[in-house]
């Protein structure tokens, strides 16, 4: 496959032939055959990107973090350094003898979606089957142990809500059912859990 302007660092192994044009891959990563990169993304070093995962156009991935199968990121994501996913709510080793029917299928597959626009913070933990909604903001060191609606902050260990963010990333201002953002100017309402652009 064609690739346009793609930079990979000569010690990182990407295996993948699906890499999308203006995308870096730096020093020491390892992209496995059967992920999807997206265009104009960025891959930090030391990262792990396994079969099967699929990254959108224009995220940045920053340095040691780990994409297992079942992980999508959406479209315009910051997965800040460290943050780690997981992908089994009831992880064993496949070689233990007890374990090794689980894994024989994928049932224990339970996959993760990181949708568009959203940041998780330097070392947030995203427990497997825990989505994040459109520009949600999960902050460093954060615990996600259930999904995140989208333009939430989330914060604290387990996570939790502690507002608004715009889609500029600011923290949203709140008046009632209304939301503004100071920096940008665009407007919200926010109806339950559900923020939408006015």
């Amino acid at each position: 496959m064609a690739r346009c302007n793609v930079y990979i660092h000569p010690t990182s192994l990407v295996e993948t032939e699906h890499i999308g044009d203006n995308t870096r891959v730096w020093a020491y990563s390892h992209i496995m055959a059967g992920a999807t990169i997206g265009a104009n993304c960025n891959i930090g070093e030391h990262c792990f990107i396994e079969s099967h995962v699929t990254v959108e156009d224009n995220v940045t991935i920053k340095n040691g973090c780990c994409l297992w199968e079942g992980i999508t990121i959406g479209a315009g994501a910051f997965i800040g350094p460290g943050v780690i996913f997981t992908n089994d709510l009831y992880p064993r080793s496949p070689r233990l003898p007890e374990a090794a029917d689980r894994y024989r299928t994928k049932e224990w597959l339970v996959p993760t979606h990181v949708a568009e626009g959203a940041t998780l913070g330097a070392g947030a933990i995203i427990v497997a089957g825990c989505n994040i909604g459109a520009f949600a903001t999960v902050a460093a060191g954060a615990v996600v142990t259930r999904s995140v609606p989208a333009h939430a902050l989330m914060i604290g260990a387990p996570a939790r809500r502690r507002g608004w963010v715009c889609v500029c990333g600011r923290p949203l201002t709140r008046a009632g059912a209304e939301l503004s953002c100071p920096h940008c100017q665009r407007m919200f309402v926010l109806s339950g859990d559900t923020v939408v652009a006015r």
